[in-house]
């Protein structure tokens, strides 16, 4: 497990405003005009919002008329979610069980 990129990806997930897109998208594909109403800020915000939980693959858009409509990304959810559960759970190849090595 790369601890610096999965930090990352636990920050952008860690926001309120993006943890409720998350939750608000665990329902299905929903149009940026609909998950605008569940906030009281400004869809250029919005759309930053998006931006980020796409570059960072828990989003996928796709654009459907004037609007884009975005999805979980299942593939990237899954991976995320079987790291966070390693850092819980004892295993065979747990960072536990390799010996560091003494750098000097």
């Amino acid at each position: 497990m790369n601890y610096e990129q999965y930090a990352a990806k636990l920050k952008i997930i860690a926001d309120p405003k993006r943890m409720k897109i998350i939750d608000l998208l665990s329902c299905g594909e929903m149009c940026a005009c609909n998950i605008l109403t569940y906030f009281d800020f400004t869809q250029p915000t919005l759309s930053h919002h998006m931006k980020v939980l796409e570059q960072a693959g828990f989003v996928t858009v796709t654009k459907k008329g004037k609007w884009n409509h975005y999805s979980l990304n299942q593939e990237t959810l899954t991976e995320f979610m079987k790291e966070f559960n390693q850092l819980f759970s004892s295993k065979d190849d747990c960072i536990c069980r390799n010996k560091p090595t003494n750098k000097k």
